[in-house]
C-alpha cells in the first residue's frame, strides 16, 4: 500500500487537461453527480461552522486543523492531492460509490467506461496475498485482515480512511456503506475505533439486516 501513485497520477492529470486537479473534478464530476458538499479546499466554498474540526496538530502545523487537509503530504501540495485532500457528507460520498457500483454511470451520465472501473476493481497480486486492486481496497484474503466485515461479496470494493471514514460497496447485494467520522479529533493517538472494528461491525448489522429484510419479504 502506497500513495507514491496518486502523488503522481495528479501530475499526469494536471498535464493532460491542462488544469488544477480541484477545479477538473469539481468541473468533470463532482458537480454533474449533484455532490455539492464534496470538494477540495472546502473554506472556499463554505463556512467552518460547516465543517467538522480533523484534529489539532502538535507535530506538524502546531494548529487546530479546521477545513484543511489531515494528511502531511497533501498539505505540502496545498492541500490537493491525488490522494487526499477531499472534503465530503455521506449523501455525497454515497453517489459517488453508486456511481462506482453501476460501473461509472449515475443519472444517465457516463463518468468512467466499464472497463475502467473493472480495471480500479481487481486484484492483481492475489497470489502474493495482496488484496487490493489499483483503484480501490477489497475484502480480506488472509482471516487475520479486517478491511471489511467478512459478510460482503468478493466483487465488493471501497475504502478506509485514517481519519475514522470508511466507504464500501457491494455489487452482489447493491449495498452501499458509508461511515464517515472524525476519529483523529482532538488527536491522532485515539486509536479506539480502529482497535474496536467499529466501522465493520455496524457495517455487518446494516448488511445482515437488509439482506435478511429482502429475504423475508
Amino acid at each position: 500500500y502506497s500513495d507514491l501513485g496518486y502523488y503522481m497520477i495528479r501530475e499526469i492529470i494536471e498535464k493532460k487537461y491542462r488544469k488544477v486537479l480541484n477545479v477538473l473534478v469539481d468541473e468533470l464530476l463532482y458537480s454533474s453527480l449533484g455532490a455539492h458538499r464534496t470538494s477540495y479546499l472546502p473554506l472556499k466554498k463554505f463556512k467552518s461552522s460547516e465543517i467538522v474540526p480533523t484534529e489539532i496538530d502538535h507535530y506538524f502545523r502546531k494548529q487546530l486543523l479546521h477545513g484543511f487537509v489531515h494528511d502531511m503530504g497533501a498539505a505540502m501540495l496545498g492541500g490537493v492531492g491525488g490522494h487526499a485532500g477531499l472534503f465530503s457528507n455521506a449523501n455525497d460520498v454515497a453517489k459517488i460509490m453508486q456511481m462506482y457500483l453501476q460501473k461509472g454511470e449515475y443519472g444517465g451520465v457516463r463518468y468512467f467506461k466499464e472497463e475502467t472501473i473493472d480495471k480500479f476493481n481487481k486484484r492483481y497480486y492475489a497470489e502474493k496475498k495482496v488484496r487490493r486492486g489499483l483503484g480501490f481496497d477489497k475484502p480480506q484474503i488472509k482471516l487475520e485482515e479486517k478491511p471489511t466485515c467478512g459478510c460482503v461479496s468478493e466483487e465488493s470494493f471501497g475504502h478506509s480512511g485514517f481519519t475514522g471514514t470508511y466507504a464500501w460497496a457491494d455489487p452482489e447485494s447493491g449495498i452501499i456503506y458509508v461511515f464517515l467520522s472524525n476519529r483523529v479529533y482532538p488527536t491522532a493517538r485515539n486509536r479506539r475505533l480502529v482497535k474496536s472494528n467499529m466501522r465493520t461491525k455496524i457495517q455487518a448489522d446494516f448488511q445482515n439486516a437488509i439482506i435478511k429484510k429482502s429475504i423475508s419479504i
